[in-house]
């Protein structure tokens, strides 16, 4: 009870301030905690993709709980405010298509081949999907 009456003495920006950390902390470190919108999960679910793998927006929507939302999962990684950190250059389309990048495509093919990934196609802008990282 003593903490609840501490809780109230505090402000209300400090709280929201105090459980945005908290937030923040868990999505880099790549955890889901109770209370977390769809985009954080998103990009926590990102963190946890490691160099030189790739996964997929349906993998992430499909580890999100929201199997199809694999569009809502491009949004939020539109809207990455962790970037870098919080890799959204190693999601690609379901047939390993490179889509959707804000320093666009031939910088997104760059940073894969940089941390090992084969980029090939016609057009360099695909991605083998046998070793999709998977959660």
């Amino acid at each position: 009870m003593a903490n609840a009456e501490n809780t109230r003495n505090v402000p209300m920006s400090k709280r929201r301030k105090a459980q945005s950390t908290v937030m923040e902390r868990a999505i880099l470190a790549g955890k889901i905690r109770a209370g977390m919108t769809f985009n954080e999960k998103v990009w926590a679910l990102c963190a946890r993709v490691p160099a030189g793998r790739v996964t997929t927006y349906g993998e992430i929507a499909k580890a999100a709980g929201q199997p199809g939302a694999a569009r809502a999962v491009g949004n939020a990684m539109n809207r990455n405010p962790y970037a870098p950190t919080v890799p959204c250059h190693r999601v690609v389309g379901s047939t390993g298509k490179l889509t959707g990048f804000a320093q666009g495509l031939k910088v997104k093919a760059k940073m894969l081949r940089d941390e090992g990934v084969a980029v090939s196609g016609r057009t360099k802008d695909r991605v083998d999907l046998s070793d999709v990282f998977r959660y």
